[in-house]
């Protein structure tokens, strides 16, 4: 199956050895621990198609799509400097100067599903420095940050 197991991996390959990047991965004590989804919002299709995730404005902005901390590394609060660290990287390589971000919010006292927790918890965001700019549903803000 072209979504599962090496048909995920053969595609994965393809991204990664393209001439843009697909996203950033994290390191802590030469481990890979962390990765980001990052680009274009052309480079997404699906959010082409998204009613959810139109643009908010005409502003070119560098989608911040998926975020992933690996298990045994989840819990120690690693998800906003990584975020951080993200920003960080996209102000030296990028020319477009807004980050944008697609969390979740999850009703106070709960946790997000896995099926949803991959686009980042909002208060992660904020803690990170973004700011909200819209919201078409209650539990999904858009959320951006402006690099220096």
């Amino acid at each position: 199956m072209e979504n599962k197991g090496d048909g995920n991996r053969v595609a994965m390959r393809g991204l990664a050895e393209g001439e843009t990047p697909p996203g950033v991965v994290g390191y802590l004590d030469a481990e890979p621990v962390a990765w980001c989804a990052v680009g274009s919002r052309s480079d997404f299709p699906r959010m082409q198609r998204s009613a959810l995730l139109k643009p908010v404005d005409g502003e070119p902005v560098v989608s911040l799509v998926c975020l992933f901390i690996k298990k045994g590394h989840r819990g120690r609060g690693l998800s906003a400097g990584w975020i951080a660290a993200v920003c960080d990287y996209l102000a030296e390589t990028s020319q477009t100067r807004i980050v944008e971000a697609y969390p979740v919010e999850p009703p106070a006292g709960h946790r997000a599903g896995a099926d949803t927790a991959m686009t980042g918890i909002a208060s992660t965001f904020t803690e990170a420095g973004f700011t909200e700019v819209a919201r078409p549903r209650h539990n999904r803000p858009i959320m951006r940050y402006k690099l220096q």
